[in-house]
């Protein structure tokens, strides 16, 4: 008997039905030879500093650096702390007895570095010592899983993989418990959250977004003139720009005075524009973002959803290149997309002639080839992944069309001592550039096209203007820049050296980018003004902490993603790397726990069973400040959510006034004071029936 393990039940029954694995059961399906059964995600994590004798966040226990690192069931919130999820127990208890019963096991879990994390977590926590060989494909088409089952993988290929996503996954439990815990205790008050990527990712926001406020915007002066030739009217701008406004207005005169411009140089060439490469991840990301307004959490959602649909490439891919193999079915996939009605006239051109290499390399293909279309057809879809479907198989097209070629001429002008220049441009092959028919965006100064200009030529003066203008800053991060600037860490380096060296290092990756923009504004560190991030205060708060300390030093962070890489080509050692992470976890712990800031805000009152505390306000609970004390007032009571005032009351007074808007279990609505009896807990007390008067 085989054991078969995906990622998801979707994936299983897909695989289930191709190898005749029919037979239900409650968790797996079997038959033929084989039982099939599956994840949902992530069924394993590292256990909290709980399970290493570590309760409450206290300074003494700081740094907090496991020997070895225990695995439990994925947690789920309770009422006090969190718990094993049941349903996670219940299928680890299935998964247990598929491979129990099985002589070896197929990996079927995604085909990259969370994937093979999903199965190795689960396979070390079962204690499982069954052989396994892998299934390694890039999409999920019918053919893709076949030819993947009749080219298995031995499974020990992918240990470097695996201890890449290990020491990515402790890494992050490191320097986020660690920095986490150092910082709110240095605050006193309340939970700061840090992380290895989340924070070097939240100081490019806020950087960003000073540096936008505090911009002082320069008034500079240029001059527009309005001329023709031939009968074609155009205009062009002024070469020289006059920070002083009198300077402006005398060279303006003088231009007047001329009444006339001098064509100085005529340029004209043939420009080529090679057509962009297809996709990885966080390109398409960044396409979404800007022409869709979609998230990257929501971009990469319907990815893995027209994935899991079998029209689309494995989604978590961060290369733009496909192999030779690959290629050589690209002419039937451009030949499918003359039966999808947005493309079929410009697939249909296509058809037959020679496709554009440009995206065609396989030394740049790493574990995933670029994003591209299946050689299925979509059905049935949403708005939204049509939108993204169109985008992916727009971008194919675009990556194997031919060049796009303008003529362009740039003409500098002259006039009062004063020189214009203007561009202009005709299309003579629009290429790649047709399968979407947009139009290039110029610049301010560009014409569609020139009259034929010579060199020597007196051109009248119809008109000058003076134009007031403003230098600008740097716009606001969007998801797309920001999902830039993450790929290319350098990018918002200023040393020169240090930028080139850090030229092709990323924070994050194509797989988990997405994720830590959400975890941001689940931090409640970031909102979303339109397109734009936007810190809130409590963002602005850490920034100010954290800014010029090492948990925010993206050079770091983007040579510790290096490392992974290594690690998973097999260059670097592990242990090595654990070494070092635990070395970096103990320096920003220091410097964490001695910051010295106030983050309290709203109300705050001296707890009264152990006197020496104070009262801290969080989201769902007020606690006490003292690690050893146990006091917590949950806010949610009988449906009512208590305010910060309400709680205060109650703990300083130990009763409240009535309070309206209890909801009891039959439903009804009832109102009733709060009491904090000798052992603090929190009774009601109800008010006084009045008596109803004599008849």
């Amino acid at each position: 008997m085989i054991a078969l393990i995906a990622e998801k039940p979707s994936v299983a029954k897909d695989i289930a039905r191709i190898i005749g694995a029919t037979g239900r059961n409650d968790g797996y399906l079997s038959g033929n030879g084989y039982m099939v059964t599956w994840a949902f995600g992530h069924l394993i994590q590292l256990a909290m500093p709980e399970a290493y004798g570590v309760a409450n966040f206290r300074r003494e226990s700081l740094p907090i650096l496991p020997p070895d690192f225990q695995l439990i069931p994925r947690q789920v919130k309770a009422e006090k702390g969190y718990k094993a999820d049941p349903g996670v127990l219940k299928q680890l208890k299935v998964i247990k007895e598929v491979f129990d019963r099985c002589d070896r096991i197929i990996v079927a879990t995604d085909a990259g570095r969370e994937g093979e994390l999903i199965f190795r977590y689960i396979f070390h926590y079962l204690n499982c010592r069954k052989p396994f060989v892998r299934l390694w494909i890039s999409s999920l088409t019918d053919k893709a899983i076949r030819e993947g089952l009749d080219n298995l993988q031995p499974g020990e290929r992918y240990d470097n993989l695996y201890l890449s996503a290990k020491s990515r996954s402790e890494a992050d439990w490191l320097i986020g418990i660690n920095a986490t815990q150092a910082l709110s205790v240095a605050a006193g008050q309340g939970v700061f959250s840090l992380g290895r990527v989340q924070t070097p990712t939240l100081v490019m926001i806020c950087g960003r977004y000073l540096e936008n406020r505090n911009f002082v915007p320069a008034k500079f002066w240029q001059l527009k003139a309005v001329t023709a030739s031939g009968g074609i009217n155009f205009t062009a701008q002024s070469t020289a720009k006059w920070e002083q406004q009198p300077e402006a207005i005398a060279a303006l005169q003088r231009v007047k005075d001329a009444g006339q411009l001098v064509v100085k140089s005529v340029e004209r060439k043939e420009a080529c524009q090679e057509p962009p490469l297809l996709y990885d991840l966080t390109t398409l990301q960044k396409e979404a973002n800007t022409k869709l307004n979609f998230s990257a959490d929501k971009t990469l959602s319907i990815a893995q959803s027209l994935y899991e649909k079998k029209v689309m490439s494995y989604p978590r891919t961060g290369s733009r290149y496909i192999p030779e193999d690959v290629f050589d079915e690209m002419p039937e996939r451009v030949a499918l997309l003359g039966q999808y009605s947005r493309f079929a006239g410009y697939a249909a051109g296509l058809d037959g002639t020679p496709l554009n290499r440009r995206s065609v390399n396989d030394g740049k293909v790493t574990d995933h080839h670029a994003l591209i279309i299946t050689e299925n057809l979509p059905g049935e879809l949403s708005k939204d992944e049509r939108a993204v479907y169109e985008l992916v198989a727009g971008r194919m097209l675009e990556a194997f069309s031919g060049k796009c070629v303008k003529d362009v001429t740039t003409a500098l002008l002259s006039g009062g001592d004063t020189d214009f220049t203007v561009k202009g441009s005709v299309m003579k092959e629009a290429g790649w550039r047709a399968v979407f028919g947009e139009p290039e965006t110029g610049g301010d100064e560009e014409a569609a096209s020139l009259p034929p200009l010579q060199e020597g030529e007196y051109l009248p003066l119809s008109g000058v203007d003076l134009l007031e203008k403003q230098t600008k800053p740097k716009p606001l991060h969007t998801e797309s820049s920001l999902l830039a600037a993450m790929e290319n860490a350098g990018r918002e380096l200023e040393d020169a050296e240090l930028k080139a060296s850090l030229k092709d290092v990323g924070i994050g990756t194509p797989a988990t980018r997405a994720a830590i923009i959400e975890t941001l504004f689940a931090r409640q560190y970031i909102v979303r003004e339109k397109k734009n991030l936007v810190p809130t205060d409590k963002g602005l708060a850490v920034y100010g902490i954290v800014r010029d300390k090492k948990i925010a030093d993206v050079e770091m962070t983007g040579m510790w993603e290096t490392a992974l890489a290594k690690i998973e080509a097999g260059s670097m050692d592990a242990d090595t790397f654990r070494k070092g992470i635990e070395v970096y976890a103990t320096q920003i712990t220091a410097e964490l726990l001695s910051v010295q800031l106030s983050v309290a805000t709203g109300e705050t009152c001296p707890c009264p069973k152990c006197g020496s505390g104070r009262i801290l306000f969080y989201p769902k609970v007020a606690k006490c400040s003292n690690v050893d004390c146990t006091l917590t007032i949950f806010r949610n009571k009988c449906d009512k959510q208590l305010s910060d005032k309400q709680i205060v009351e109650l703990v300083t007074k130990r009763k409240t006034g009535l309070i309206k808007g209890f909801k009891g279990k039959n439903g009804k609505v009832f109102d009733v004071s709060l009491v904090l009896d000798e052992q603090f807990n929190v009774g009601f007390s109800f008010p006084e029936k009045k008596a109803k008067p004599k008849k």
